[in-house]
């Protein structure tokens, strides 16, 4: 490729890509856009409370009535409950508190030289693979793999010698791509499984999932994406790379340096603090009287506190060893930059939680309304009556998240919108909200890198440039294009086959409801 080819590709993107971009950038914020939601769920309740419906509700045997909810009482009734509505929504709570013990550690250079660490002693044969499980990896970190590990990918390619863009495109995979496989519990769990709770209790109002109930499959992805990439990396990607000239200003490339021993002291002690934090939780949770075991002995039950107490480990397994390498390495000088990290996290967290207060509104009123239980069994009476198999159905919810993904970039934004509507009308037709949540995850994650509506598209292109200065969208489309493709072909046919063998999902999951 000549470096006027790769002008002109990077100044004008396809005709899809435009058209995807101005669409995209037709829909409202992700706010605005469950506020107008909510309008629509009031204006539908007050109209089809009218109608008399033929379907039963499954929770009490009776003709499904819709609820008025423009009526004084119900009105009344919403603003009574609109503070708790929001204090008590599942995903506030569990992602804030493991975001701070996270944030902690972020703030203090643990998570950044831990990652440092693990591509500096890499091979160059792995260098590819070490990338793109460095970026899963990161998903602990919530979005620092964006601003961290995908212009290391960039770093560390250029001072070995191969094409940045490459490292750049192989990180991306890993971070955005790869989103829903990890093989490290992170916060983005128990947010995806407390929307697909709330959703399944629609239906099902004592349903409880574990925050963990995807965890085995999404530890099995984290093979499957980091193979695929390495392949589309080194045998597709990079060759196409290796006639595109590198124009950086010189002075502004990139070196790879070693830690410093102040680092590589604090890393050293920080690690060992979160061995024995594990050692300890292992010591502690093995005798068959352990308090953290339920009341009949089991260690993996929904009332078993270990079980429950997941979120608050991963605030402790980030909190103590960002604390210890801060103190070490001298980031920390006083017990002050601790609540600076946790507060600096916290601030971050703000769009977050304007979101997620719509969308607690937004969740009340549709399970209130009863407008969610009909369209399930409606939706549920249509996809019986076309006998499609449980497969293409999986199929259907992969393939309609992953459309949707190109428009709305946030994860929870997505899930809190579809799962009310997805996860009771899949549990009306037998399939666990468990699955259901697996097959959103796949969609969710393998378009993320291919669209320019992504909050952190821009940012990416902004790194390639760094070495060569006409990079554009349409170029960083056309680059992760093989692996978006590819991850959504192979990571569905991955799911189906999980599905067909019967491996457990998660902890506590199951294929089929009830």
């Amino acid at each position: 490729m000549s470096e006027k080819q790769v002008e002109t590709n990077s100044a004008a993107p396809g005709g899809f890509l435009a058209t995807v971009e101005r669409v995209g950038n037709k829909l409202p914020d992700p706010a605005v856009l469950f506020i107008a939601l909510l309008v629509i769920v009031w204006v539908l309740s007050w109209l089809l409370s009218y109608m008399t419906f033929s379907v039963v509700d499954p929770r009490t045997d009776a003709p499904l009535v819709i609820h008025n909810l423009l009526a004084g009482a119900a009105i009344t009734e919403f603003m009574s409950v609109m503070v708790t509505n929001f204090s008590h929504f599942h995903p506030v709570g569990v992602v804030l508190v493991a975001m701070l013990g996270i944030g902690v550690a972020e703030h203090t250079g643990f998570i950044n030289s831990a990652l440092r660490a693990l591509l500096n002693v890499t091979p160059q044969k792995l260098l590819t693979p070490m990338v793109i499980t460095v970026g899963i990896v990161s998903h602990t970190a919530a979005d620092a793999g964006y601003v961290l590990v995908i212009p290391l990918g960039g770093v560390i390619f250029y001072a070995a010698g191969r094409h940045p863009l490459a490292g750049i495109a192989a990180a991306f995979a890993g971070v955005s791509g790869g989103f829903s496989a990890s093989f490290i519990p992170s916060s983005i769990d128990p947010l995806l499984q407390g929307l697909t709770q709330a959703g399944a209790q629609i239906l099902d109002p004592d349903i409880v999932l574990n925050p963990l109930n995807n965890y085995f499959f999404t530890t099995a992805s984290s093979a499957l994406i980091i193979l695929g990439g390495w392949f589309i990396t080194d045998r597709i990607v990079e060759p196409r790379l290796k006639s595109e000239k590198i124009d950086g200003d010189e002075d502004d490339l990139p070196e790879m340096h070693d830690l410093d021993d102040n680092e590589r002291k604090g890393l050293r002690w920080a690690l060992i603090s979160m061995l024995l934090a594990v050692v300890v939780l292992v010591a502690t949770a093995l005798p068959a009287d352990s308090a953290w075991r339920d009341s009949t002995g089991d260690i993996s039950s929904f009332q078993a506190p270990l079980m429950r107490s997941i979120v608050s480990l991963i605030f402790l397994l980030f909190l103590i060893p960002g604390v210890v390498y801060g103190y070490v390495s001298g980031t920390i000088k006083s017990s002050k930059d601790i609540i600076a990290g946790m507060t600096k996290s916290m601030h971050l967290m703000a769009y977050y939680l304007v979101i997620m207060f719509f969308i607690a509104q937004f969740v009340y009123a549709f399970g209130e309304s009863n407008l969610g239980v009909l369209l399930a069994l409606q939706g549920a009476a249509l996809l019986q009556a076309l006998a499609m198999p449980v497969a293409i159905t999986i199929i259907g919810i992969v393939l309609l998240t992953a459309f949707v993904n190109i428009f709305i970039g946030s994860a929870s934004g997505k899930w809190g919108l579809l799962a009310p509507i997805f996860v009771p009308m899949l549990m009306s037709l037998g399939i666990s909200p468990d699955l259901t949540q697996a097959a959103y995850r796949v969609g969710d994650s393998s378009t993320n890198i291919i669209t320019p509506l992504m909050p952190y598209f821009p940012l990416v292109v902004v790194y390639c440039q760094r070495y060569v200065k006409n990079t554009g969208i349409g170029t960083l489309t056309a680059m992760m294009l093989p692996y978006s493709m590819t991850f959504l072909v192979l990571w569905t046919a991955f799911l189906l086959l999980y599905f067909a063998i019967g491996l457990p999902l998660g902890i506590q999951s199951s294929y089929t409801y009830p």
